[in-house]
């Protein structure tokens, strides 16, 4: 009797388990055995039973973990790699996406985007950049596919792997093209200088190139932490940025550009106004004074000399009194890119020259 409970319980029972018709068969087969061999060999059968569905059950769920991964591929736009746990990266704009690998041909649709990719070492892995990215010379060589209203189809015939794109330009019908299309499009941000800094160290991550990008931002910001440094002590200044000034465009405190003032030792008037570039009444910059003008200029965007010209007008103005008016890089301070650092140190070396002696190295000009 001890016998037969025990073969109910090894043998039987998994029989059942595995379905009626298999274990009709396999029954027959069973009782075949129990009368030909010993009980020995009848309990073997049983255990390899056991085992034989267990062993299809766990291959059932390997089919089905490979067909979601598949489906993961599809879904990006990236090719399927079994044997590669995919990495997720969350955009600016909350948008997840997954890398198997990184990417090998990328697309820049922003002149600091592509300047950050070339940063870390990323050459011959750009295929292709705005008609604006000028910045480092080797960029001027790459196919151009337009700027905020890309050429599609010059940017589908490049055949990227992945799109790096600016938030605040790149049109959202764009955007809903380009995933329809599976592009994988990531969206780049920037509102303060950490954003900068942050956004390099992702490129550097998602492109497996941590090393370059580590010490690139190193090298910022000891350069950042000098500039507070020299301007820590002196007096700040109120200080004007002019974007236009027909009509008159400057940057809010949602502006990384405004961060920058702060950090050079300026007071931005327009700190009270919302967004990140705000127009300005002439009767509230008469009102709030600034005592130092900044004008970008730069090889896309400037503001001319001779509307440098017309502020000399308001002689009520103590920029104007003192002659402060003064230009400043708008491909570094303008761009939210690795020269970033560069506008920073034009910008403190405006507003507060008596801080930077002699020896200090000089940052790139307009």
């Amino acid at each position: 009797m001890g016998s037969l409970k025990l073969i109910l319980r090894c043998v039987l029972v998994p029989l059942v388990a595995c379905g009626v018709r298999t274990s009709v068969r396999l029954g027959y087969l069973l009782a075949a055995a129990l009368r030909r061999i010993q009980f020995e060999r009848a309990l073997v059968t049983g255990l390899g039973t056991l085992v034989l569905c267990t062993g299809i059950a766990r291959a059932n769920e390997a089919d089905d973990l490979a067909m979601k991964r598949r489906q993961q591929g599809i879904l990006t736009g990236m090719p399927f790699m079994a044997n590669i746990a995919p990495r997720t990266f969350v955009d600016d704009s909350g948008r997840k996406l997954y890398f198997a690998k990184a990417p090998r041909r990328v697309l820049s649709l922003a002149p600091s985007l592509t300047e950050m990719l070339f940063a870390i070492g990323l050459d011959e892995q750009i295929v292709g950049v705005t008609n604006f990215c000028n910045y480092p010379p080797a960029a001027a060589g790459k196919p151009k596919v337009g700027y905020t209203q890309p050429n599609l189809e010059s940017l589908l015939a490049l055949s990227p792997d992945m799109v790096a794109a600016p938030g605040e330009l790149l049109r959202a019908d764009v955007l809903a093209k380009l995933e329809a299309l599976k592009v994988p499009t990531f969206i780049f941000e920037a509102k303060s200088l950490e954003h900068v800094l942050a956004h390099i160290h992702t490129l550097g991550r998602i492109f497996e190139r941590s090393s370059a990008a580590d010490a690139l931002t190193r090298h910022m910001r000891e350069r950042i932490a000098e500039v507070s440094r020299r301007v820590q002590t002196v007096e700040r200044k109120r200080v004007l940025y002019v974007l236009s000034s027909h009509p008159l465009i400057t940057v809010g405190p949602n502006s990384y550009i405004h961060q920058m003032i702060e950090l050079a030792g300026g007071i931005n008037v327009a700190a009270g106004t919302s967004g990140a570039y705000p127009r300005l009444s002439m009767e509230t910059v008469l009102e709030k004074d600034p005592e130092i003008l900044v004008f970008p200029v730069g090889s896309t965007e400037s503001v001319p000399e001779h509307e440098q010209q017309t502020w000399k007008r308001w002689t009520g103005l103590s920029a104007v009194q003192r002659h402060r008016l003064h230009v400043v890089s708008s491909d570094a301070l303008n761009r939210p890119g690795p020269r970033v650092v560069d506008g920073l140190e034009q910008l403190a070396q405006v507003i507060h020259p008596e801080a930077f002696s002699s020896d200090y190295p000089p940052s790139s000009r307009p």
